[in-house]
């Protein structure tokens, strides 16, 4: 118990920092998340898609997203690839 409570004390200043490193890393997870799950990039392909159907967007627009999209799929989350 004591030993418990002295762990607490001497890492409690740090708290703060282990708190900004968990927000950290929860905001890292829904970035990736919404860069790279499947379902959420098929959803704006077909975002895009009704978009230049519509006529908000030009088909070279479109063309231009769609191709960035596909690209997410393709390339794993954290991708270091660099374009030439």
């Amino acid at each position: 118990m004591t030993m418990g409570l002295f762990t607490a004390l001497l890492t409690a200043p740090i708290a703060p920092v282990r708190l900004a490193v968990w927000v950290g890393e929860l905001i890292r997870d829904q970035v990736d998340h919404e860069l790279y799950d499947p379902g959420v990039i098929r959803r704006r392909i077909q975002e895009v898609d009704e978009a230049r159907a519509a006529g908000r967007i030009s088909p070279e627009d479109a063309e231009q997203l769609q191709q960035e999209l596909i690209e997410r799929l393709i390339r794993p989350a954290g991708g270091t690839e660099q374009e030439e």
